[in-house]
């Protein structure tokens, strides 16, 4: 019965998960029964890539980036159908019965994990090689251990589903048993992972990204010292680089794959429906046709331009030095189908163009997401290593390769000499690279100024409260688990 749950489970998720060309090849059905997809090697890779392709959905990424920037200071939201859930996230008043909780944040993760702990139970019995079963099992401790960090950063403890013998009913972990497990999976993994750049695929683990992830947990969860080793673990391989593109060029879908050595790990998108990075049909203007800001972006008619509005903050974009490149993927005005020219800086509706894309069809823009980079690295360890003893001189070093590329100039001691003032730097510097990444929540909460930027925008003090730095269990999982407790709050 087992055999079967899982070959039905992978066999409905593998068309979810090849999203790029050249990407990730599945067997073809007809190889697999279920008396050999546990013990073949194409039976188990199958099951290896159905927990990818949970980790690696595209569509709905949209929902998850908006959730966890609308929150913010960064970005706004109005009109559509997905107002009325990402309305509770602009005004702190989300409950347990929100549709991202459940559909786009706690059940992709399970299913994730799910599919790993078929792969780690059943790696002994395939008939493979020891490389071969050492990469896998690595892979899907990764995979696990990654959807755990995500389920982590969103609603804290959360119960460790280890195996497929554990009943329904099951107690969340405690915050250190959590933060252990998470580690020492990813710890564990890397040894048996390859270096980067010679994994069979990208979008595969490798030791570069994995270290990547780790360097990233270690830092929301303020384990400075960590977080700095784990981020110059990555540095260290002299493998990835901010200096490749232009920031403008950097999301390019030409650009996309593994020859991109600031691309660590992505959500892979492609212009066919169900593969299609869906953003840039919300960040559409009104009557859109061009923007000056951006006139290699030919929009065509058949492209998508939804009701609902992804919008940035007048204030944030107001925030960015004019000389700064980065505010060159910013739609501040266009002209409209009337051809008349819409000023958009002001009223929170700038627009974020990081996923333009000439050869969108309809929703479906094949823009890559980005889940990690390797700027997100150096920003890392700077501010660890701030965190650690105050500026350095390798933190400026730090920061200000990131600067660079965005024709800014170095930061210097002048600048942020203390503690606070370099911490303040990165913040802006992480605001400012990472538009519509989804970053912008977790580093607010980690900055502790999650909740009081919010009141001072007009949120109610009665809503953003010291409970909202965790997001609520689902409440279908709070009644489908008796022993799983709601976050306090929320009852």
């Amino acid at each position: 019965m087992k055999r079967i749950i899982y070959l039905i489970s992978f066999f409905l998720l593998m068309g979810c998960f090849v999203s790029c060309s050249h990407l990730l090849e599945v067997t073809p059905n007809a190889e697999l029964t279920p008396e050999n997809v546990l013990t073949s090697e194409a039976g188990m890779k199958s099951l290896l890539f159905s927990a990818y392709a949970e980790q690696q959905t595209q569509e709905n990424s949209r929902f998850v980036i908006n959730s966890a920037e609308v929150s913010t200071d960064m970005a706004f939201n109005s009109g559509g159908a997905e107002n009325g859930q990402l309305i509770h996230f602009i005004n702190f008043s989300w409950d347990p019965t929100i549709f991202i909780f459940q559909g786009e944040l706690w059940a992709p993760n399970y299913r994730c994990i799910r599919d790993a702990n078929g792969v780690i139970e059943n790696i002994d019995g395939v008939n493979t090689t020891e490389e071969t079963r050492k990469l896998f099992l690595a892979e899907a401790r990764m995979l696990r251990a990654q959807a755990y960090a995500i389920l982590y950063n969103s609603f804290g403890p959360v119960p460790l589903r280890l195996s497929s013998e554990q009943t329904g009913d099951l107690a969340r972990a405690t915050d250190e048993e959590m933060k252990a497990f998470i580690e020492s999976e990813i710890v564990a993994a890397i040894p048996d992972l390859p270096d980067p750049g010679q994994e069979e695929a990208f979008g595969r683990f490798n030791k570069g990204n994995a270290n990547g992830i780790l360097a990233k947990f270690f830092l929301n969860t303020k384990q400075w010292q960590k977080a700095a080793d784990a981020a110059k673990a990555v540095i260290d391989f002299n493998y990835y680089s901010t200096t490749q593109y232009a920031f403008k060029d950097l999301f390019k879908v030409q650009h996309e794959g593994m020859s991109n050595r600031e691309m660590m790990l992505v959500l892979p998108c492609r212009n066919e429906a169900g593969f299609g990075n869906w953003f840039m049909a919300g960040a559409l203007p009104p009557g859109f046709t061009s923007t000056p800001q951006l006139p290699e972006f030919n929009y065509q008619a058949s492209m998508s331009n939804f009701a609902t509005q992804y919008r940035l903050r007048t204030a944030f974009v107001n925030s960015m030095a004019e000389e700064d490149l980065r505010r060159s993927l910013i739609c501040t005005s266009y002209i409209n189908n009337n051809n008349v020219t819409v000023d958009l800086l002001e009223d929170d509706n700038a627009r974020s163009f990081k996923y333009w894309d000439n050869a969108t069809i309809g929703n479906n823009s094949g823009n890559d997401v980005p889940v990690l980079r390797y700027a997100d690295i150096l920003l890392t360890r700077a501010e660890a290593l701030n965190e650690l003893a105050g500026p350095t001189e390798e933190c400026f070093s730090l920061i200000n390769q990131v600067r660079t590329r965005a024709g800014l100039g170095d930061l210097t001691l002048a600048d942020a000499g203390t503690q606070e003032g370099f911490r303040e730097a990165v913040f802006s510097e992480r605001g400012w690279e990472f538009i519509s990444e989804g970053k912008r929540r977790e580093d607010l909460i980690r900055q502790g100024t999650f909740l009081s930027s919010a009141i001072e925008r007009g949120v109610s003090a009665d809503l953003a409260t010291p409970d909202k730095v965790l997001y609520p269990i689902p409440q279908s999982e709070i009644q489908a688990n008796k022993l799983c407790v709601q976050n306090s709050g929320y009852n």
